[in-house]
């Protein structure tokens, strides 16, 4: 044990919660893909289970190359990523693999894998925009030189996601938003860019409307919104996946079904990744709910001490900003299975079945378990170096 633990650096307590959410994203996926299994593969869970198994070890040996990275260099990293992602953005949004009416996916020619560039891309904004108030901290109060130029690739990124996927463009521009206020950008500034959101929001609705076809998903937000607004006077398939995620919950009770026992995993939509936590909740109740939300909340815990103890404004703010924007996502898809907010298909950050989601997770920890390896190692006199706290 200590010859692994020899090559493994950073806060350990991140590691054991990214083994432990591994564990039981194993046991939950393979209770939960029934239904797709007969219907895919003639019942053969095993395939989807070795399938799955194998983007877990995959995705956990990404994050070990990213967290042996110095986290410095992922300020140069950003700039690339960013670079990279607006294009992939543009390019899935015009021709991008077509599911549920929204173009979220690209198909990477000869293995015939798909690939979801929001993840690249949400991960790639929040280093870019860490990167930059880190370099900005002298002048983060002017308008012009540290509030203007970062809007740019903010409302390009968050405006090329929004046509397919209005909760994640919502969820990065929250997380963006966040990261100003940490990052000393003035509130009064913060306030402008949340009055221009939602304008571009009461556009793209007004444009909708106005011209039927324009934003093939709009119908969708409005449907589930006003389902979740008045849900008396939803019908019964706007309401059928609430119905159902609230019937897992009442069944589970306090300890739960036990594992493999669910059977509201024939009913769900998704049970294996929008609606895995329902699936939770039923087979391990009410513990085994709790027991997920507070690895979740240990590992923002855990990474917000990481940001404090870095001597580097960049560093801090990159521990901080990508570990609220993992959390947050985990906290809004529990917030759906338990019918708190309208159903938004975010999965469960490292629980849900998925590919590009489970690998851009495991990297996105990974450069958090780089800042902590590298927390309180270097030192300078620009503002990139000054720690956080003292920014602050």
């Amino acid at each position: 044990m200590e010859q692994v633990l020899r090559y493994i650096r950073g806060d350990r307590a991140i590691w054991l919660i990214m083994l432990l959410l591994s564990v039981l994203s194993l046991l939950l996926v393979y209770s939960s893909i029934v239904t797709l299994a007969y219907r895919h593969h003639d019942g053969n869970t095993f395939y989807y289970l070795f399938r799955h198994g194998f983007i877990l070890v995959c995705g956990l040996g990404l994050m070990y190359v990213a967290h042996k990275i110095k986290y410095t260099y992922y300020s140069k990293i950003a700039q690339l990523a960013l670079y990279v992602s607006i294009p992939l953005l543009l390019i899935t949004l015009l021709m991008g693999t077509s599911i549920n009416s929204a173009n979220r996916w690209l198909t990477i020619p000869v293995i015939n894998q798909t690939f979801q560039t929001s993840d690249l891309a949400k991960v790639a904004l929040i280093m870019f925009v860490a990167r930059f108030l880190a370099k900005r901290q002298d002048e983060i109060k002017d308008f012009n030189r540290g509030f203007l130029p970062l809007l740019v690739p903010i409302f390009i990124v968050c405006g090329l996601i929004l046509p397919a996927d209005l909760s994640t463009a919502a969820m990065l521009f929250v997380n963006c938003l966040i990261l100003m206020f940490i990052g000393r950008v003035s509130l009064k500034h913060i306030g402008v860019l949340i009055l221009a959101g939602i304008m571009s929001l009461s556009m793209v609705y007004m444009v909708g409307k106005a011209m039927p076809g324009t934003f093939g998903r709009l119908d969708t937000w409005v449907s589930r919104i006003e389902s979740f607004a008045s849900p008396d006077d939803a019908g019964l398939n706007q309401s059928y996946q609430s119905d159902q995620a609230k019937i897992a919950i009442a069944t589970g009770g306090v300890v739960g079904k036990m594992p493999g026992k669910s059977t509201q995993r024939n009913f769900l939509p998704h049970p294996y990744s929008d609606f895995i936590y329902a699936i939770v909740l039923e087979e391990y109740g009410l513990i085994g709910g709790l027991l997920i939300l507070m690895l979740y909340l240990i590992l923002l815990f855990r990474s917000i001490k990481i940001g404090l103890q870095c001597e580097r404004t960049f560093g801090s703010l990159l521990a901080i900003g990508i570990a609220f924007s993992l959390v947050f996502q985990a906290m809004i898809n529990m917030a759906v299975a338990v019918n708190l907010v309208p159903v938004t298909g975010q999965p469960l950050p490292m629980v849900s079945m998925g590919g590009t989601s489970i690998w851009f997770t495991c990297f996105a920890v990974g450069i958090i378990l780089s800042v902590s390896a590298g927390a309180g190692g270097s030192s300078g006199r620009s503002n990139v170096n000054k720690p956080l706290n003292h920014a602050v």
